[in-house]
């Protein structure tokens, strides 16, 4: 059944994936993003593009909404430790206005955009959503905190929430794809030095305890993200927070990554090392089996090499502006 729905971030990477999907799915769909990072054209034709904070809610919310997909977020690596306020700030403080108003305006239903940051540094592999919670940043703080409201949302106020873990996103979806300024994710900047912007791709760490001593990532594709949302929607239990993670189960090192792109794109992609990051864990691969079980949710893009060729076919399509 078609359904009304906000969706906030919804003109970034993520959120205009989702975005799209819901529009081809029959919903009607606001998005509202103050476009600090996401694009006025990244949303989909169908959808209606209000410019504004996670705050300005207020103005849009009311009975008629059946639910709020919520990906607003700062998120970028290295800013959350040189301005961890600004993560506080619009992380945590923007969510709690936004819960605040949907319990006003009745809007009952909320899935949330998480990470895996909030396990920090895992003392087993695959990462459960019983493991437990100690994040080594700012980011993954905001988050946690975020999924703690929540949870208090839910007991105290009826509220049915899911919050999706996401491990690695990566790849892209028809023209939505990440065009982020500046960039921090590994998989763009990889491609950004296989086009000639970039001279080198900096490795961070090649000690860690891994078989080729660099960090391994659960890559998964936004298509498969955008996919375990639509169950989400339906499946949030009123009064209870669900909490799965988002993962193709399996992992991949830096190198892997940069020698996959190599291929993908048949350009040489120099790389230099340097020191480790502070707070990056050695390993983070997903158990995805509560969402396969709960939400019916499979991954199905779970070759990097597809993964790559999709963000290298979408990269290759922007114009020098865009880029």
């Amino acid at each position: 059944m078609p359904k009304k729905l906000l969706v906030t971030g919804g003109a970034g990477y993520v959120g205009s994936v989702m975005a799209a999907h819901l529009v081809a799915a029959g919903h009607q769909v606001t998005v509202l993003d103050d476009l600090s990072t996401g694009s006025a054209d990244g949303v989909p034709e169908g959808a209606r593009l209000v410019a504004g904070r996670v705050q300005d809610a207020v103005t849009i919310l009311d009975r008629s909404y059946d639910a709020v997909l919520h990906f607003a977020a700062s998120s970028q690596v290295g800013e959350w430790v040189a301005d961890p306020e600004k993560y506080w700030r619009n992380n945590v403080a923007g969510t709690l206005e936004l819960l605040a108003v949907m319990r006003a305006s009745g809007v009952r239903t909320l899935v949330f955009s998480s990470t895996a940051a909030t396990y920090g540094e895992p003392a087993a592999i695959p990462i459960t959503e019983s493991a437990t919670t100690a994040p080594t940043h700012p980011y993954g703080a905001s988050k946690l905190a975020v999924d703690h409201m929540i949870g208090g949302e839910c007991a105290a106020h009826g509220l049915a929430a899911v919050s999706l873990r996401y491990f690695n996103v990566a790849g892209a979806y028809g023209r939505h794809g990440e065009r982020r300024d500046p960039e921090s994710h590994l998989i763009p900047l990889v491609l950004h030095v296989a086009e000639g912007r970039r001279a080198a791709i900096s490795v961070y760490g090649d000690d860690y305890p891994t078989p080729d001593g660099t960090c391994v990532r659960n890559y998964i594709h936004v298509a498969d993200l955008a996919g375990a949302h639509l169950p989400a929607l339906d499946k949030a239990p009123r009064g209870q927070h669900l909490i799965c993670n988002l993962g193709n189960g399996s992992g991949f090192s830096v190198r892997e990554v940069i020698e996959t792109a190599c291929w993908v794109t048949g350009h040489p992609i120099p790389a230099t090392t340097e020191p480790r990051r502070a707070g990056d864990p050695a390993v983070l691969v997903a158990s995805a089996d509560r969402a396969r079980d709960l939400l019916g949710w499979q991954p199905t893009r779970t070759d990097l090499a597809e993964i790559i060729r999709d963000a290298w076919t979408f990269t290759q399509s922007l114009g020098e502006d865009a880029r």
